[in-house]
Order: C-alpha cells, then sequence, then structure tokens
C-alpha cells in the first residue's frame, strides 16, 4: 500500500475521460452562473433600497435596467433594439462619459 493517490482517469477509456472533463465544465460554468446570480440580487437590491443621489447615479440605474431589459429582447427585435442603443447613447453623452 502506498500514500500516493491513483489517478483513475489514466485507467479509463478516451470517451470516458471527455464526458468527466465535460461535467466538470459545466459545474463549474453552474458554479459561475450562481455566483453571477448571487452578486445581480445584491446589486439589484442596493439599487432598491437606495435612491439616487445625483443625475449621474439615476443614470446608471437606468442604464442596468435598459441592459436588462434589451438581453430580454428576441434578436429580430431591431426596432427596440436600436431605442435602447439610442437612449443608453444618450445617457452616456449627458452624463459626460461620451
Amino acid at each position: 500500500m502506498t500514500d500516493k493517490p491513483l489517478d483513475l482517469d489514466k485507467h479509463r477509456g478516451m470517451a470516458a475521460q471527455k464526458a468527466t472533463d465535460i461535467r466538470r465544465i459545466l459545474l463549474d460554468v453552474e458554479n459561475n452562473a450562481k455566483d453571477q446570480r448571487d452578486r445581480e440580487a445584491i446589486l439589484e437590491g442596493q439599487l432598491l433600497s437606495v435612491p439616487a443621489a445625483s443625475w449621474p447615479e439615476a443614470a446608471a440605474k437606468a442604464r442596468y435596467v435598459l441592459n436588462l431589459y434589451a438581453a430580454g429582447l428576441a434578436a429580430g427585435d431591431t426596432h427596440h433594439r436600436d431605442l435602447v442603443a439610442t437612449v443608453l447613447a444618450d445617457l452616456a453623452r449627458l452624463s459626460g462619459e461620451g
């Protein structure tokens, strides 16, 4: 008996190794997505609980909401995508960002 761990991946076939790699990658993606959702929930809680103290802060909140809205638009909805892009450009210009 030895204290050295046995690398079981070496003893599997190529298909089994690829399947294991895919499962590991999917798990990592799912964990990252959960972390992202947690961060978004924290941010949204802060956006809801703290009123904007200035126009740039209000514009930042509006940009966040417009980006959420745009993410839910159908790919073919170019009219609303263009409208969102125009409003975001206006916010950036009026906030001195562009």
